[in-house]
């Protein structure tokens, strides 16, 4: 039995019927050891690219087969996932491995019918490839996008509206690409090229981020659990356009600053970094293993003025009524905007996801705007892209809060956009999608 493929479906299955997050389900997995640094490759790549090709693997698979996919185990119906994706898109696997792989794979958690069904279907494919081909010609221009690029068909014909097809189609292909990794130098311990220094030292190829001063972009890297100054807390991970926020809000040494949603801490951190550890920062969640991170990585990364609080950001202002300075609310969102991110994610959003959720976002909105004090400021951020969850619900807030007025967010940034409510896109700025606002009590 092939290890290393037996892994890798494990870790689907658990996707799949557990919804588990691919992320978190891989690392797992690869820490508990035994598999060689090929093996560990093999299995990220099997892993991740099976379940971001998600309902374009089911499509091609309904050509093969004589009966609906649903009445498919879930565990089979995986081993025909896997197996198809390396047929279809891993070419340094040969056709041979791909089938017999998954045969033996249905013999170990099925019996003799079932692997007599999977070989007939991985056989089929490799000698009619033609049967899975995607549709082509007039009519078909959308849903031959989504299966290319391996999105919901109703995601892409909402960004065809949107954007037209061309830049539809490019935003795609920035989802399908590998995201790099970026951090965060924690000025709290020490500065952008001192820490560029101490990467450079052990062997990480690195670059200034060209948005934001503290940014650093980590080309190639090993394990995180070995880059020492991520564990010394010398940096935090985190994305170029979720760095931004923090400017926005421009916390001053001494205030009081809420972050109503805060978890994993990102932001919070942030905020204290630049505040240099004067003041208070109140960092929110509804979920108390949601706020041991804020507390892990507070503590990690030397913050001293956070101080973590259980409470929903819609009663946020029952304790702070107009006392606060400075409030951000990085609302709950559909996270649109991070899909490169996270493979499984694109397939577990729905339209009904982003009618539903501007109502939470606004009234979230409304209570952290009641902690404002006079002449503070209110920033609502996302990492969306889609003008329901944020222009509408700025809007929405702002015609019946007539005590705030609309800041320009374009020039708060470390460099200036002419944009009055930011809003990044992926596929224009080459960054994850993000969205930020900033409002002024009078």
């Amino acid at each position: 039995m092939d290890k290393a493929r037996e892994t890798a479906l494990k870790i689907i299955n658990a996707v799949h019927e557990q919804e588990a997050y691919a992320n978190v389900a891989l690392a797992k997995e690869l820490r508990k050891g035994g598999l060689s640094d090929m093996d560990r490759r093999f299995v990220t790549e099997l892993v991740y690219g099976t379940v971001k090709a998600g309902e374009t693997l089911d499509w091609i698979i309904r050509r093969y087969i004589n009966r609906p996919i649903s009445k498919v185990s879930p565990i089979i119906r995986d081993i025909l996932r896997m197996g198809v994706y390396q047929l279809k898109y891993m070419d340094k696997v040969p056709d041979s491995a791909a089938c017999n792989e998954s045969v033996e794979l249905a013999k170990r958690f099925g019996h003799a019918g079932v692997a007599k069904f999977v070989n007939g279907v991985m056989r089929t494919m490799v000698r009619e490839p033609e049967k899975g081909a995607f549709p082509e010609g007039k009519g078909n221009a959308t849903v031959q996008l989504a299966l290319t690029e391996q999105h919901p068909e109703w995601l892409v014909r909402r960004w065809i509206k949107e954007f037209g097809y061309d830049e539809a189609a490019k935003l795609c292909a920035f989802n399908n690409q590998q995201a790099p990794l970026s951090v965060r130098a924690n000025t709290l311990k020490t500065n952008r090229s001192e820490l560029m220094l101490q990467l450079i030292s052990v062997g990480v190829d690195c670059q200034q981020s060209v948005f934001t001063p503290e940014g650093v972009i980590i080309k190639s890297h090993g394990s995180l659990d070995d880059l020492q100054v991520l564990q010394d807390g010398y940096c935090q991970v985190q994305d170029e356009s979720s760095m931004l926020v923090a400017h926005v809000v421009d916390p001053q040494p001494g205030e009081l600053v809420l972050d109503v949603c805060s978890a994993p801490g990102g932001k919070t951190t942030h905020m204290a970094a630049m505040m240099e550890n004067r003041g208070r920062i109140v960092a929110c969640d509804i979920y108390e293993h949601k706020l041991e991170r804020v507390r892990s990585n507070a503590e990690r990364l030397g913050a001293t003025i956070i101080d973590p609080m259980l409470i929903d950001a819609r009663e946020i202002w029952q304790e702070f009524p107009q006392e606060a300075d400075r409030v951000l609310v990085d609302a709950p969102c559909s996270g649109l905007g991070v899909l490169r991110r996270k493979p499984d994610s694109r397939w577990r959003k729905s339209p009904e996801l982003i009618k539903e959720l501007p109502k939470l976002q606004l009234e979230i909105l409304r209570s952290a705007a009641a902690a404002v004090k006079p002449g503070g400021l209110l920033v609502y951020s996302t990492c969306t892209i889609a003008h329901e969850e944020n222009q509408d619900v700025v809007k929405a807030f702002l015609e019946k809060a007539k005590e705030f007025t609309l800041e320009n967010a374009g020039e708060r940034l470390p460099v200036p956009r002419d944009d009055e409510m930011v809003q990044l896109y992926p596929q224009r700025d080459g960054t994850d999608g993000f969205f930020i606002s900033c409002m002024r009590r009078k």
